[in-house]
């Protein structure tokens, strides 16, 4: 299915989602921040970004506004994966090119409905 990058510092939340995505037949690569994500964007191809917002090094936030820059990202869906449901920082989020902004626990259903959503 998709090659799908997922960015959380939270090791068993990447790991939950991770099981979720795989699960569904998706290939997950797993980074601890920002900036780690960053570097493997630079080298591989995704279909689908998933990020949290609050990392150290790199947020979500600003690695949104990175991946825009990258002509491979101009057009990939990123999702936002967070315990922010604040209406200022899903605007951030917008602004710096989210595709979407999923709040923190989330449900593994609907996590792979929008995936499928927004890879169609």
């Amino acid at each position: 299915m998709a090659n799908i990058l997922a960015v959380d510092d939270s090791a068993s939340m990447r790991q939950m989602v991770a099981f979720t995505l795989k699960g569904a037949g998706h290939n997950v690569t797993e980074a601890g921040d920002g900036q780690e994500a960053l570097n493997l964007a630079k080298s591989n191809s995704y279909d689908l970004v998933l990020s949290d917002v609050n990392m150290p090094n790199m947020d979500g936030i600003t690695l949104t506004k990175e991946l825009r820059t990258l002509s491979s990202f101009k057009f990939t869906p990123i999702l936002m994966l967070t315990t922010e449901a604040g209406l200022n920082k899903k605007q951030d989020g917008k602004s710096a090119g989210a595709t979407g902004w999923i709040v923190k626990p989330f449900n593994p259903e609907q996590l792979l409905a929008t995936i499928k959503k927004v890879l169609s």
